[in-house]
């Protein structure tokens, strides 16, 4: 879709209701309810963070949203596709500060150039205990991106026709930080499997776009 277009539709997506779990429960695995159960306790002191699904512009004026590779590491969300974005810092006035500073430490996206239009539905991450605010973002310039090379492994820039392909919707075997192996609803996004909370968030960003779009 050309951005242009796409720039007229997102003008109107404050004026759209949150569609949340709805969205959700088409993506969530099947043992979330049963950690939610478990942790209900540590919910209650959930670290905070904010992530940006950024929409722009690619070289061709296609409009494109961006996600992240993580680095293999050892931590629970090693080597997973998710937004950019990290925890609520001191220095952050708001999860939203949280959500652009750490796109621009992330990927080098310049805080200037960068528009938050929607306050999406938090997502509760039971195995790292952090509730997590997405937002919508946009930026009209073409990002020059630059990697945190020791935290991004790739950027995956996802053309907004792919992402919103019903054909992209999938099943997937993956192996949980809980050591065991269990079919998730999925997104396949330039050959990356997205699931988890991402995935969550997607299917909330995906259902309200085709309201507008």
């Amino acid at each position: 879709m050309n951005f242009d277009k796409f720039l007229k539709s997102i003008s109107t997506i404050k004026n759209i209701s949150l569609p949340a779990e709805v969205s959700h429960l088409k993506m969530v695995p099947p043992f979330r309810r049963e950690l939610l159960r478990q942790q209900k306790n540590a919910i209650k002191n959930a670290k905070k963070a904010g992530v940006l699904a950024l929409f722009y512009p690619d070289k061709d004026y296609k409009t494109t949203v961006v996600l992240i590779l993580r680095k293999t590491y050892n931590g629970v969300h090693s080597a997973q596709v998710g937004f950019p974005g990290g925890k609520l810092e001191n220095q952050d006035k708001s999860l939203q500060d949280a959500a652009v500073r750490e796109t621009f430490e992330e990927i080098g996206v310049p805080l200037k150039d960068i528009k938050v239009v929607k306050k999406l539905t938090q997502v509760y991450i039971p195995p790292s205990n952090f509730y997590v605010q997405p937002f919508i973002g946009i930026s009209q310039n073409t990002p020059k991106f630059v990697k945190q090379d020791d935290e991004v492994e790739t950027i995956i820039e996802v053309e907004l026709q792919h992402f919103l392909d019903e054909t992209q919707l999938v099943t997937k075997t993956v192996s949980t930080s809980y050591s065991i192996d269990v079919e998730v609803p999925a997104f396949k996004l330039n050959n990356h499997i997205v699931w988890g909370a991402t995935a969550m968030m997607l299917s909330e960003i995906k259902d309200m776009l085709k309201q507008m779009l």
